[in-house]
């Protein structure tokens, strides 16, 4: 039997796995597939392991599976998840983590209210320009730019990385969009040669923006840290936003920052749902 932990952060929910203890899972991407079916498994965006870290300057490692089984580099709303599960499970009494991701080292601050933590903010590092996930030629003019044609419609994106692809395209109503109908097709559009999340943005005023987000490997979820967060930089770069924004996702809201040292900060909650055991050979 495995013990797991179902967590969320705004919706976004995963199955966290503590392997800190030299716990080694096999056939990942077919086991997270099988539980985060939600008629057959636990059900769930995907599975997170938390693990010791093999950079030394780091407390701890996590490594983010999507429904899909790929593996992704970065989950803003996970790494809340996973500095709480941390917490709740005093496998460290640190009020700062450094925890090691496949997008580099991220620092997260938990919030704690009488000892209890339902919240976090996390240093996501500073956005990036050019990145192995998105071409190079993409970044003209700021990487504002980018005319695609979507399934016979010209739809024009801003392109950034916050250490996993995100093109975000910016329309009147986010409510109208057919995210099922366009979602795949700029996710697997051959030029973005490692797939991308897609962020349907709604501009409300200069503090205030409005998401539904496609996520590489999963579909529509009802938040995303990191979506939030690429959002974020690209309603700045088109000088829609002020550095300070909330976002308001389906499954509630974040408040992202560009801070004055070109790091992006993430503050929101993070929810256990439920602990379980699973059969596992």
């Amino acid at each position: 039997m495995l013990n797991f932990t179902k967590m969320t952060g705004l919706g976004n929910d995963y199955i966290y796995i503590n392997c800190t203890d030299g716990l080694k899972l096999k056939n990942i991407p077919e086991f997270t597939k099988k539980l985060s079916d939600r008629h057959m498994g636990v059900g769930a965006d995907g599975l997170i392991l938390i693990d010791k870290p093999s950079n030394p300057d780091s407390d701890f490692k996590m490594r983010i599976f999507n429904s899909d089984g790929s593996e992704a580099e970065m989950c803003g709303n996970g790494i809340r998840c996973v500095a709480k599960f941390i917490h709740d499970n005093n496998l460290s009494n640190k009020d700062k983590l450094s925890i090691e991701t496949l997008a580099g080292i991220k620092r997260v601050k938990l919030i704690e209210e009488d000892g209890v933590c339902n919240e976090a903010i996390v240093d996501m590092g500073e956005p990036i320009f050019q990145d192995n996930n998105i071409p190079y030629d993409v970044y003209e003019a700021f990487n504002k730019d980018l005319d695609l044609d979507v399934l016979g419609e010209k739809m024009r994106f801003t392109v950034v990385s916050m250490g996993n692809p995100h093109a975000i395209t910016f329309v009147e109503d986010v409510d109208k969009v057919d995210i099922e109908k366009y979602g795949p097709a700029i996710e697997n559009n051959p030029i973005f040669p490692n797939r991308t999340n897609v962020e349907f943005v709604q501009i409300i005023d200069k503090n205030n923006i409005k998401v539904r987000v496609w996520e590489r490997g999963t579909g529509e979820t009802l938040a995303c840290g990191t979506g939030a967060c690429a959002a974020t930089v690209a309603s700045g770069l088109n000088g829609y936003t002020d550095e300070n924004v909330t976002v308001a996702l389906p499954g509630g809201k974040l408040i992202v920052e560009w801070g004055k040292d070109n790091h992006i900060y993430m503050q929101g909650p993070a929810t256990k749902v439920f602990e379980g055991r699973i059969m596992y050979d």
